[in-house]
């Protein structure tokens, strides 16, 4: 739920760029995790090298560049497009993963991301029906294909992240969601700088037209999606099975598709609804798929 504000923030701030929206985010997230890092600095420090290069790493795949992809098919094809095809995830994470040491039966593990897929599809049916008023074609697009590299990158983050926590299970969630932070800020600081370079002189570089709005939701977004996000994401992945936990991003989905609608004003249509009681079921699937290994 908490990863779910990320998908309505964009609509927000609708006159600010992808790499400001992004930026700003992280760089939230770093200044944050720098203010705890004291806290927890004997941890910190720690942590060997090879930890800090697998942090960056981490934070630019899975942090910097997921974000600024989600956010620009966001604002070109609106959230809910975006969000159902990162809403793909549960499926892809879990195909991924169970080539792993952790591998399910398939025939265990297909009925749930069967189950799932029907329900993308419904959802995303009910999303094209209303493209026609609302996007042009490319825009939608356009949109489709970013969706699709943030979903190349979030994929790869979460199989990573898991992998490596088994590999080191003396790591703290918490430390390790703080050096994530750390790794994130030089990274999102240059990010933010070289934006105003490229950005034209339409925008009002770095605060935008509507500062206090923009500061408080790249705020939240650090502390809330970011930092608290991160910090229960690590320790879902030591206590679950990748598969299982990427199946349970199904519940991102469901909060990201609410947001945009209260947003919008407007409720989901029948089939809207059947997909998003299918994408729940396919996630029962899976942990009973999973109780019974």
């Amino acid at each position: 739920m908490l990863w779910g504000l990320v998908f309505v923030v964009p609509l927000l701030l609708p006159e600010y760029p992808p790499a400001i929206l992004s930026f700003g985010r992280y760089l939230a997230f770093g200044l944050i995790a720098l203010l705890l890092a004291w806290s927890g600095r004997g941890r910190l420090l720690r942590l060997q090298r090879q930890d800090w290069r697998i942090a960056f790493e981490l934070a630019l795949v899975g942090n910097i560049l997921y974000y600024l992809f989600l956010a620009a098919a966001i604002q070109l094809a609106d959230a809910p497009m975006p969000t159902m095809l990162i809403g793909t995830l549960p499926i892809v994470i879990a195909i991924v993963a169970n080539f792993g040491s952790e591998a399910l039966p398939w025939r265990r593990l297909l009925p749930s991301l069967a189950v799932i897929a029907i329900g993308i599809t419904l959802v995303n049916r009910h999303e094209m029906a209303l493209l026609g008023a609302q996007r042009s074609i490319d825009d939608y697009l356009g949109g489709a294909l970013l969706a699709l590299a943030a979903v190349a990158a979030w994929t790869w983050y979460p199989v990573r992240n898991s992998r490596w926590l088994r590999q080191r299970p003396q790591l703290a969630s918490g430390t390790w969601a703080l050096a994530q932070g750390l790794a994130t800020l030089p990274m999102a600081a240059i990010g933010m700088a070289a934006a105003g370079f490229w950005l034209d002189d339409s925008f009002d570089y770095p605060l935008g037209p509507q500062p206090m709005r923009y500061l408080g939701l790249m705020l939240t977004l650090g502390f809330c999606a970011s930092w608290l996000g991160t910090l229960l994401w690590n320790r879902a992945s030591q206590l679950l099975p990748t598969a299982l936990s990427g199946q349970l991003i199904v519940f991102e989905t469901v909060a990201a598709f609410a947001y945009a609608f209260i947003w919008r004003g407007a409720l989901p249509g029948g089939p809207a609804l059947l997909g998003i009681g299918l994408l729940l079921a396919g996630v029962v699937l899976g942990v009973r798929a999973f109780r019974g290994g």
